[in-house]
């Protein structure tokens, strides 16, 4: 397993919707495994591909509180297939976007269907924490950050302050 780097909005990578994979073999469960360490280091309680530069449609999350066991989920295709009519709000954060968190309205549960990391076809009704993390990962896939689901004027003030800080961390690096 290695730790990879997280790409920083605002970057077109993070804009473009994912391909399915094919299926798990051998190089695309390491890169699963490789998430999840990524994800465990920044830390956070999920990662999508394209949020490491794969254009694959591959999440992972854990949405287990610091007192709990571990419970990783390796997902691939994810397909959520049932939503609740009842939603909850959110305080919610991205490994893309560090230090900015938005409440966000989300169905408060849901059920998605997926491969996971040997290949087998599951089914995961999730709720609460769980139910956003995977909700806001599978937008990921689909080059949706969780800044487009707030006012175009929060999100712009949002990302022109991420890409001020990245062009100054650029300076730096000179």
């Amino acid at each position: 397993m290695a730790k990879r780097d997280i790409i920083i909005a605002p970057d077109p990578r993070l804009k473009k919707a994912c391909l399915p994979v094919d299926g798990i073999d051998e190089q695309t469960a390491v890169l699963m495994a490789d998430m999840l360490e990524t994800m465990y280091a920044a830390p956070g309680v999920g990662l999508a591909a394209p949020q490491v530069g794969v254009h694959k449609r591959i999440i992972v999350v854990d949405a287990a509180r610091a007192d709990q066991p571990p419970a990783p989920h390796m997902i691939a295709n994810p397909e959520i297939f049932w939503s609740s009519d009842e939603t909850k709000v959110h305080e919610e954060g991205c490994l893309s976007l560090p230090t900015y968190y938005e409440e966000l309205v989300r169905p408060d549960r849901i059920k998605v269907r997926y491969l996971n990391e040997k290949n087998e076809t599951c089914e995961l009704e999730a709720e609460g924490l769980l139910s956003v993390v995977i909700q806001h990962e599978v937008d990921h896939l689909d080059g949706v950050l969780f800044v487009d689901h707030i006012s175009s004027l929060k999100r712009g003030m949002i990302l022109r302050k991420l890409k001020k800080t990245k062009k100054l961390d650029a300076q730096d690096d000179d």
